[in-house]
């Protein structure tokens, strides 16, 4: 049986500062694998390619069709990206700045 019971704030900072705390992609990566799914993982992973392929002007149909995401879950990531709290926005604009491997 799945837990309803929201993480307290306390609970919440830890996780936060656990994240912010890895100085790597593959310790990022490790700590993520430990604490979610591989499903949950992948859902996140999605979540952020949607997230810049609307920041790239992408037509939902052709987001849906090359990340497998649901009308749904694009316009959530929408809603998120234009009025939540810029957290996508701030990646996204890391993205922009950092070159690629």
């Amino acid at each position: 049986m799945t837990s309803t019971k929201k993480a307290t704030a306390e609970e919440l900072v830890l996780l936060y500062r656990a994240l912010a705390s890895q100085t790597d992609e593959q310790a990022v990566a490790a700590l993520l694998e430990d604490i979610c799914t591989i499903r949950e993982i992948n859902e996140m992973a999605q979540r952020l390619t949607v997230a810049r392929l609307l920041d790239a002007d992408q037509p939902y149909i052709a987001i849906s069709e090359q990340t497998g995401a649901s009308a749904t879950t694009i316009a959530r990531v929408s809603k998120s990206l234009n009025y939540g709290a810029g957290g996508y926005r701030k990646v996204l604009d890391h993205f922009e700045e950092t070159p690629r491997d």
